[in-house]
């Protein structure tokens, strides 16, 4: 079965920004399925859009900013 968007819910998210990038702590189910936790990462173009970027290595603000909403992610796991 191929992927199918209209069957992706986002249940939770919150999203941090800085100078250039952003980061988003978001609750997905898929299908009624298990509801899992997704982190994505954001940079700014110099057009001034954004654009998906590997996650990858922190920043301190970053990590710092990643574990509150974090915390609040697995309370809304439930």
């Amino acid at each position: 079965m191929a992927y199918d968007k209209n069957l992706d819910k986002q249940l939770f998210s919150e999203t941090k920004e800085f100078d250039t990038t952003r980061i988003t702590v978001s609750i997905m189910q898929y299908n009624e399925g298990d509801k899992k936790i997704q982190i994505s990462r954001e940079d700014r173009t110099q057009e001034g859009e954004w654009r998906f970027a590997k996650l990858g290595r922190l920043f301190k603000e970053e990590a710092e900013a990643l574990v509150p909403m974090l915390q609040k992610a697995v309370e809304n796991l439930d």
